[in-house]
């Protein structure tokens, strides 16, 4: 499923959970056992083929194996193993369904151009820190008439760049 490098390091919670779980920097999880509540992440998650998640989970890769049942936004990737039972509504730039995977809900893919609304509810970032961003010239952004749009390949390459 996942390779590993040797350096690599993975949290692995394989217990019975519930509640909120925020993770500000990057971390490879690896959920094995039930979680309940709501998960946000960076780095890569894996939600293993004996997992029970019932969560609204943002992440930037995710891999799914397991049962999953709520919300998930990644930033950079899903990716459904055949194992997968997924009832959810996603949000992803990029999918991957291997066959056999189990999916049913809405899928939203981002492409194109996105507004600061929509970045902002993407990236799961206030607005004020975007535009920050934007006023420091940190963030590519095209303005058209009073309007701010980002392109969404552009700004995974800025996310790409800053890892």
């Amino acid at each position: 499923m996942m390779k590993r490098r040797e350096d690599e390091k993975i949290l692995d919670v394989n217990a019975s959970m519930q509640g909120t779980m925020v993770f500000a920097e990057p971390v490879n999880l690896r959920i094995s056992g039930k979680f309940q509540g709501s998960l946000n992440t960076k780095g890569t998650l894996l939600i293993g083929e004996n997992a029970d998640v019932n969560a609204d989970v943002v992440g930037e890769s995710i891999f799914i194996a397991g049962k999953v049942v709520g919300k998930i936004k990644a930033t950079k990737l899903i990716t459904m193993h055949p194992t997968a039972d997924v009832y959810a509504d996603i949000e992803t730039p990029r999918l991957v369904m291997e066959e056999g995977a189990v999916f049913n809900g809405k899928c939203k893919m981002l492409h194109g151009k996105l507004s600061l609304g929509e970045l902002s509810e993407y990236l799961a970032i206030e607005q004020n820190k975007i535009m920050e961003w934007v006023n420091a010239g940190r963030i590519p952004v095209q303005k058209e008439g009073d309007k701010l749009l980002f392109d969404s390949k552009e700004v995974e390459t800025w996310i790409n760049q800053k890892q």
